[in-house]
């Protein structure tokens, strides 16, 4: 069950970002910072009840933080010029 919920965390936080970062907003990343925090959390539930997969989370792990990381980067700054404007 717990994987479940992870992948469907994890999904919304990736569309979630996406739409952010096409219509950013204070709330809107706060948001997506929660969605982030909610994977990383179940993320490691599960690596904590089977470490044997250990290897391949972390990879995706790795590549999920990354992809958000970069695109909540960019959501960041889009907010921050239209600030500036």
């Amino acid at each position: 069950m717990i994987l479940i919920t992870h992948i469907v965390i994890a999904l919304s936080s990736l569309v979630y970002t996406t739409y952010v970062l096409f219509s950013p907003s204070a709330k809107k990343l706060h948001a997506s910072y929660a969605l982030v925090g909610l994977t990383l959390a179940t993320g490691t539930v599960l690596v904590i009840r089977n470490p044997s997969h250990l290897t391949q989370g972390c990879s995706t792990a790795l590549l999920y933080v990354g992809i958000v990381t970069v695109a909540i980067v960019s959501a960041h700054r889009k907010l921050a010029a239209e600030a500036t404007r």
